[in-house]
């Protein structure tokens, strides 16, 4: 549903297995914004984020947490540096809001900024890790 629904938005979803596999997925595709589930397989989303973060290569990637959070795990994130949350269950406009403000922000520092040709990348729940850009451009 979350790939569909970035798709029909007009941006290119590319996956990877889990949060291990995000990490060389984010080398690969050099993405503009990534998505974390806080539960994936060998690599939880909270220390995926970590290790973005400690990485000088993704050290300012904008990450949101797309997950069913509790208040520890939210606590956690923001302390790894996460920088937004989007609670399951959402509506697909939330994910796609979201995703246009960490596109918006990252090109151009401040919201409402230029996004055409933006590229982002987006770690999902169940082991799935998506890449997405906007095609055209």
């Amino acid at each position: 549903m979350i790939r569909v629904n970035l798709e029909l938005e007009g941006l290119e979803v590319v996956t990877a297995a889990d949060g291990a596999e995000c990490l060389d997925v984010v080398h690969q595709v050099r993405p503009d914004v990534v998505t974390l589930d806080v539960v994936m397989p060998r690599l939880d989303g909270l220390r995926t984020a970590a290790r973005l973060r400690a990485d000088d290569r993704t050290r300012d990637l904008p990450l949101a947490i797309v997950s069913a959070c509790t208040q520890h795990e939210v606590e956690a994130g923001l302390e790894v540096g996460v920088d937004a949350f989007l609670a399951k269950p959402f509506e697909p406009a939330e994910l796609v809001r979201l995703v246009r403000q960490l596109i918006e922000r990252e090109r151009s520092g401040v919201p409402g900024g230029e996004e055409d040709g933006a590229v982002f990348g987006s770690v999902l729940g169940g082991g799935e890790a998506e890449r997405a850009g906007r095609t055209g451009g």
